[in-house]
């Protein structure tokens, strides 16, 4: 976005008439010098008039600013969703009318290889799972370093389909306006630390609440003058996160579920006897995979419904709850999932 203001390129120019003359020349198109400098270098070299030559770099200029407007346009840049066959459509469908389908579900997760956290685990993945939903929600793990924050958030976010995530290590400021205008909607968005995005945590909070973003860009058209163009990326998105400074990113958790790792002696137990066995080839690999690709076949049926609460108007926060308004929203809309 930075570059819109300018248009660097290498050209190869030759006549049509004369083909083993060549002019090979690397300029930036938006600067007037510099063209002007090539269409006299040309016109000398192939012996062909200035008019035509200046012609001929403006149509160019034309039509690399319509390539590279239409690329950041672009709204067809996810890879195809899977096509289901018969029998996983048929797995996945009696999955989701399993009249336990919670303790199901999470027992599936545990199988997909997912140790302990057995509360944390079920909340991120009906959470990532509300990114289908018109309102969906967000999560933030929170945990001292090394307790698998981001071990937990990666293994959720593989029973999710490869083509309805977007997973990222680090983001610049800009790095969300370079999506295409509806290339995030409906997606996850899995951002590995926090700490390495701290520069796009306003982008990242305006489409968790308006569900859109803007950026007006300035760039130069053919005649040197100084135009705009807006840039548009649209959700809704279901972001999730991992960090270790909740205080930090108070106006981000704020529009999230936050959930503590369990750091217990009990959870290390299971998770280097979980190790040892590994180490061991006592782990049943098939039933993992198994188990993770039903999860996420599962996943391609869920279509988003309209949810009526019979009970909401008798729910009621404790006085204590911080930011109760927004914590009622939230709580609420999870039931609805």
């Amino acid at each position: 976005l930075d570059g819109l203001d300018r248009m660097r390129v290498t050209l190869k120019i030759q006549s049509t008439e004369v083909d083993t003359l060549a002019v090979r020349h690397n300029l930036d198109l938006y600067n007037d010098t510099q063209v002007e400098k090539l269409i006299r270098k040309t016109a000398t070299k192939l012996e062909i008039g200035t008019s035509v030559i200046e012609a001929s770099i403006n149509e160019l200029i034309e039509e690399l600013e319509k390539y590279r407007l239409e690329s950041l346009k672009s709204q067809d840049q996810s890879p195809k969703a899977k096509q289901l066959t018969e029998k996983e459509k048929n797995e996945a469908l009696e999955l989701l009318k399993t009249k336990d389908l919670l303790l199901r579900t999470n027992d599936l997760i545990g199988k997909s290889g997912i140790i302990g956290e057995e509360t944390n685990r079920l909340i991120m993945y009906l959470i990532f799972s509300s990114r289908k939903r018109e309102q969906p929600l967000h999560v933030i793990s929170l945990g001292s370093s090394g307790t698998g924050k981001t071990h937990l958030q990666e293994s959720i976010g593989n029973l999710i389909p490869n083509e309805e995530k977007v997973e990222i290590t680090t983001l610049s400021e800009n790095a969300f306006y370079y999506f295409g205008q509806q290339e995030l909607k409906h997606k996850l968005i899995l951002i590995e630390d926090l700490d390495g995005a701290e520069s796009a945590l306003y982008p990242i909070r305006e489409l968790q609440s308006k569900k859109r973003i803007s950026k007006t860009v300035a760039f130069k058209n053919t005649k040197g003058e100084t135009k705009s163009q807006n840039i548009t990326v649209e959700g809704p998105v279901c972001v999730a996160g991992c960090t270790t400074k909740e205080t930090i990113y108070e106006d981000n958790a704020n529009r999230s579920f936050l959930i503590y790792l369990d750091e217990t002696s009990e959870q290390d137990a299971k998770i280097m006897n979980y190790q040892r066995k590994a180490s061991a080839g006592k782990i049943d690999i098939e039933e993992q995979h198994t188990s993770c690709e039903l999860l996420k076949n599962s996943q391609y049926l869920l279509k988003p419904i309209k949810v009526i609460n019979p009970y909401a108007q008798i729910l009621e926060l404790p006085n204590e709850v911080l930011k109760p308004r927004r914590t009622n929203a939230h709580y609420l809309q999870f039931i609805e999932l």
